[in-house]
């Protein structure tokens, strides 16, 4: 076995190909592939969590869910995560503004909004009422998780202002990927991270670390990672909405987290946290 063959290198490097002549074209797309690399990692380390958890409420756990390792596998996404925040000074600092904007053209409707993977991040997370937004008040409980997925916050960041009508990005991105969505969060309805943290504590103390690393990992994902990523659009794009430049996506009004208010464990937070919810950079 060499190197090469395990890692299958010559396949790897033949899978950044880009559209146009443009030098930095090159950068955007092994930047897209290595952070869509990393939420592979992330998605490994909430699974294993999940197992743990999902077995342990079936009383078939060989090794049953503790703070101890939900810890330690929160702290490697924490560790993935930082990497990914720190990458974006890639994208607002390592590529030239107008060969950014030319070649961003040829790209017509696809956009990282429709990075699937994050959206699986999200839902792995946390319950799925807490990723809706304009949600009418007299909503049913036992609404179906195909109705409510009608209300995911997403959705209004690829809806033209103007008309109110889903983007194409968006028209895309739901005729691929609706129905393993919504599978998905059926699926992680009582193994998602938030319900993790409730078995944890219903069954023994969350310790400190837990709680520490829970934390940070809902403000690196819903605050910085959010924050890093509307630096990069505000030095690239004009504020003014563009659909050949951004996919179709409101960014200004859909990037900033104070307007989000995405938050995956609102218990482990104070009144006064939540009110300031995307301004404070640290915790």
């Amino acid at each position: 076995l060499t190197y090469w063959d395990y890692i299958h290198l010559d396949t790897l490097l033949s899978l950044q190909n880009p559209r146009t002549a443009y030098p930095d074209e090159l950068i955007f797309i092994t930047y897209h592939q290595l952070t869509e690399l990393h939420f592979k990692l992330i998605r490994h380390e909430i699974q294993q969590i999940a197992r743990r958890g999902l077995a342990d409420r079936s009383h078939d756990a060989p090794e049953p869910l503790t703070a101890a390792f939900f810890a330690a596998r929160m702290s490697r996404v924490n560790r993935y995560f930082a990497l990914l925040e720190q990458s974006f000074s890639i994208m607002i600092d390592g590529m030239e503004q107008a060969q950014f904007l030319a070649f961003r053209t040829a790209l017509q409707s696809s956009s990282g909004f429709q990075s699937v993977q994050f959206r699986q991040i999200e839902i792995m997370s946390t319950d799925l009422r807490q990723l809706l937004t304009d949600v009418p008040a007299d909503l049913p409980i036992e609404t179906s998780i195909d109705d409510l997925y009608e209300y995911i916050y997403w959705k209004r960041g690829a809806t033209e202002m103007a008309t109110q009508q889903k983007s194409l990005t968006l028209k895309q991105f739901e005729a691929q990927y609706s129905d393993s969505l919504i599978r998905l969060a059926s699926q992680f309805g009582d193994c998602n991270l938030r319900q993790c943290l409730h078995h944890v504590q219903r069954h023994e103390t969350a310790t400190d670390d837990l709680i520490r690393q829970l934390r940070e990992y809902d403000h690196r994902v819903n605050v910085r990672w959010k924050l890093a990523h509307l630096r990069s659009a505000v030095r690239h794009l004009p504020k003014s909405p563009d659909a050949k430049a951004t996919g179709g996506t409101n960014w200004p009004r859909y990037l900033p987290p104070t307007g989000q208010q995405r938050c995956f464990f609102p218990e482990l937070w104070t009144d006064q946290e939540r009110r300031d919810w995307g301004r404070m950079m640290e915790i």
